[in-house]
């Protein structure tokens, strides 16, 4: 194992298999011959000068790559199309001269670039239907656990555990949406030539565009597509990349939100006592090479890493769209080479760090009460206040002894860093008409959660429910961790 050259980490520690396999060089040099494949054996239907030996012979050796002899063509001819070409006629000597016939450099990268592009989708929206199945199983679990609400990261009013992941599902729900309409509106390519004209086409069929048309059509079907842009320049419109690379960027936003939430999750805890939730710690695990005691989130922090990385490579789509010139230029090759699988392998990385910890996330009932807890007194004053009024408080009146009170139980909390005395100021203050019964009643925490838990339950079986339903079929598989 040679380890004195760069290694990309994507590959090394974070991207699967599967990802790793739709952009590696096998797979792109053998969907080039494919679509070499699909040109000639068209081109043969259609009555051009192509044999079915020829066809034959290159349907044989489609898996055969020599890199090296390509390599050798490469670096005499300073042309890694050409040098394929001449690396598939050494191994299908009687079908050389019709290898790429009337076709441009892009007619197999592009087209190969559209291909690897729907099967890298599609494995991300396996991965994402994943991630929202077993947030699902969670959100359900926890949709009546009251918790602590937060605005600009202060306490706030209560929710449940449940409702805050649905704020997370329904952001994922939103990225399929987006990853289901880039997989809808990809279209290869098509055999266009050198500025989208199909002028060597047009040659080679004596000028008949429908028989044009037609070829166009049968490797479409050949390489399993439907569309075909219906106008392009030497390329396909750069855009799409972009549109494609957005979507993966939605998907970084999210996981990005769920592992900064639990961060500040896993965060709220004092001495001797724990998260309120945090992700999944193995047995053996090590937090911290200096504090053996850390309980790192160190899982929530590698989805948050990676997410940057995607979101600013959606950059790189955008410029490459917007400084193409005309009918093309070549300073897209060596950005598009890098940008494309990168935001792939970083999203297929973070997607699988988030179903493994949508499937482990530990919660802590009792510290997540205690938290509620030491701050429901101060939410339940208006409740206080109106239940004093029921029994014949003045109103005004209470409302200054509220006001005190809770200054001072603040003030002791912030000053002296002891628990909040709030509800016993108020129990020993005549002014107030209850007893510490009502006064307990009334903290029940339930009693602030609102709509949350119906929220969450109706969101998840009239929304998500008949989502995932569609996907009954989709399996993970392994997560690589």
């Amino acid at each position: 194992m040679n380890k004195s050259t760069y290694e990309s980490p994507l590959n090394s520690r974070y991207a699967s298999p599967e990802m790793q396999y739709i952009f590696s060089p096998d797979r792109k040099f053998t969907t080039w011959r494919k679509l070499w494949v699909a040109l000639a054996e068209s081109e043969m239907e259609l009555g051009l000068p192509v044999t079915k030996a020829q066809v034959d012979e290159l349907k044989a050796h489609i898996e055969d790559i020599d890199y090296e002899n390509a390599a050798r063509h490469e670096a005499r001819v300073r042309h890694d199309v050409m040098a394929h070409v001449h690396a598939y006629g050494d191994v299908c000597p009687n079908a050389r001269g019709i290898i790429h016939l009337g076709a441009t450099s892009c007619y197999v990268t592009d087209n190969a670039d559209i291909l690897m592009l729907r099967d890298a989708l599609t494995l991300i929206r396996k991965k994402l239907v994943e991630v929202l199945r077993r947030l699902r199983k969670f959100a359900w679990e926890y949709k009546d656990l009251p918790c602590l609400g937060y605005t600009h990261l202060q306490p706030a009013q209560l929710t449940t555990v449940g409702k805050r992941a649905a704020l997370w599902i329904q952001d994922l729900m939103m990225d399929l949406d987006e990853v289901n309409f880039a997989l809808s509106s990809l279209k290869l390519l098509g055999n266009r030539g050198a500025t989208g004209t199909q002028v060597s086409f047009m040659e080679l069929f004596e000028g008949d565009g429908a028989k044009v048309d037609e070829l166009e059509k049968r490797i479409a079907e050949k390489m399993g597509m439907e569309k075909v842009f219906d106008v392009s320049g030497q390329t396909y419109p750069r855009k799409l990349d972009t549109r494609v690379l957005g979507a993966l960027s939605g998907i970084a936003q999210s996981a990005y939100k769920f592992a900064q939430d639990l961060r500040l999750l896993q965060s709220f805890r004092e001495v001797e006592e724990p998260f309120e939730v945090e992700e999944p710690f193995e047995k053996n695990q090590i937090g911290s090479s200096a504090m053996a005691y850390k309980r790192n989130p160190m899982r929530s922090e590698r989805i948050c890493a990676l997410s940057r990385h995607v979101m600013a490579l959606v950059q790189d789509a955008a410029m490459t769209a917007a400084t193409q010139w005309f009918e093309r230029t070549l300073d897209d090759s060596a950005n598009r080479r890098l940008s494309l699988p990168e935001a792939f392998l970083a999203t297929d990385a973070v997607l699988e760090l988030y179903a493994n910890i949508a499937d482990g996330m530990v919660v802590y009932p009792k510290m997540i009460e205690k938290r509620v807890m030491e701050n429901l007194p101060f939410m339940a004053t208006e409740d206080i206040i109106m239940e004093s009024v029921k029994h014949g408080a003045d109103r005004q009146e209470i409302h200054e002894r509220v006001r005190v009170h809770s200054q001072a139980a603040a003030g002791r909390m912030k000053s002296e860093g002891l628990e909040s005395d709030l509800m016993a100021r108020i129990a020993a203050d005549p002014a107030f008409p209850l007893s510490q019964e009502s006064l307990t009643a009334l903290l029940a925490p339930e009693k602030y959660t609102g709509r949350a838990a119906e929220q969450t339950e109706r969101f998840l079986t009239h929304t998500v429910d008949p989502i995932l339903a569609e996907y009954e079929a989709v399996e993970m598989g392994s997560i690589k961790v």
